[in-house]
């Protein structure tokens, strides 16, 4: 069946808090205002349940079960909004570490879980010191109205290979929680990658970051062709794209890169 009809998707940017249950506020207000302006699939940033900087002990005490208080508040959301909603979470780990994780959630419960593999040890940082990465199992994806959409989060979009594997798992579009870091031209990396992805894949990339002084803001939706058609810039605020399973169709018959490949790309055991 062709696809004739678009998915409403918001993009929240907000700067999680120590504070779990000031985060939880939030994100039922900024859930609600993206409902209100017709969302139906909304994606919030990286650690949206607990973050602090620098990291400390305090992360495995505030991190949570799929079945804890910020997952059931999520589904509660989407069943008053009738959303699915998607954001990233610190989910209980092994050995005193956490889980990065990724969750969205639909009025029925829990729909797709990622685990964060690739783990963020770059630019003076050392996420593995607190964060325990996750397997490369199957990817995670779940449907709306003919878009198919994928989870990765935030240092993910540097590993090219990670898009690909969502692809072919069916991928239309990419969901990415983020907290992306800033620094010297990491504004720059940010907006060039979120391009490159949707570029190289011909998908849809949907990312959600903390604004500043941590992150670096400038949250965005970018099409298939690399246009970015909505996003926020510095501030806490939500942004709504309309995302069209046609235009991918019409992107992937100009440009059949993904028909066209002679790798595929394996799993690293």
């Amino acid at each position: 069946m062709t696809p004739t009809s678009t998915v409403a998707t918001a993009v929240v940017q907000f700067a999680p808090a120590p504070d779990i249950a000031a985060n939880r506020r939030t994100v039922g207000e900024l859930v609600h205002t993206a409902a209100d302006r017709g969302a139906r699939v909304i994606v919030l940033p990286e650690y949206s349940n607990y973050f602090i900087d620098p990291f400390d002990q305090s992360l495995s005490a505030h991190a949570e079960t799929l079945d804890g208080a910020f997952v059931a508040a999520l589904r509660q959301l989407a069943r008053e909004t009738r959303t699915h909603i998607v954001a990233g979470l610190l989910e209980r780990g092994e050995e005193g570490r956490v889980r990065n994780t990724v969750v969205a959630v639909a009025d029925r419960g829990v729909v797709a879980v990622y685990r964060k593999i690739h783990l963020y040890d770059a630019f003076g940082q050392r996420e593995s010191d607190w964060i325990q990465p996750g397997e490369t199992s199957a990817p995670e994806t779940f449907s709306v109205d003919g878009i198919r959409f994928g989870l990765m989060t935030c240092y993910d979009l540097r590993f090219p290979e990670m898009g690909r594997v969502l692809v072919d798992a069916g991928a239309t579009a990419f969901l990415v929680p983020a907290e992306w870091v800033r620094g010297p031209l990491k504004e720059h990396h940010w907006q060039t990658l979120l391009q490159a992805r949707a570029i190289e894949n011909t998908v849809y990339v949907v990312a959600a970051d903390h604004p500043p002084p941590l992150g670096v803001g400038l949250s965005s939706v970018v099409d298939p062709r690399g246009v970015v058609v909505a996003g926020v810039g510095s501030e806490t605020n939500v942004a709504i794209a309309h995302l069209d399973p046609a235009l991918v169709d019409r992107v992937r018959r100009q440009n059949p890169a993904l028909r066209l490949r002679r790798f595929r790309v394996v799993a690293d055991s």
